[in-house]
């Protein structure tokens, strides 16, 4: 893909990285998730989102997306609902940046 393009700037990135989560038992599940709410909790939120995406724990990954859009991080917001899962949540996101990147099409083709 041409590099000067819309999507060409984009060719190497990868938007929601997924990846194998290491074989947990409940309660380790239960420890970690504890541990990721107190992080959460204390506003060490990288910390948290680490911990919550490990464990696949929805409820913190849905909290976690709620904080990023509260703070403009949309992206970030949609990466933690879908990875929560949360539809409900990520549809709107979805259809907002389908606009913006409908949008930015259209501008670079003018």
């Amino acid at each position: 893909m041409n590099k000067d393009t819309l999507f060409g700037r984009f060719e190497n990135l990868g938007f929601i990285k997924t990846t194998t989560r290491p074989e947990l038992d409940s309660t380790q599940k239960v420890q970690l998730n504890r541990k990721g709410n107190e992080l959460f909790n204390k506003g060490d939120i990288k910390a948290a989102e680490r911990i919550f995406i490990t464990t696949g724990y929805s409820d913190g990954l849905i909290r976690l997306g709620d904080w990023y859009l509260e703070h403009g991080r949309s992206l970030d917001a949609l990466k933690m609902y879908w990875l929560a899962p949360d539809k409900n949540k990520a549809e709107p996101l979805i259809e907002k940046l389908s606009a913006l990147i409908q949008k930015l099409i259209q501008d670079e083709e003018k």
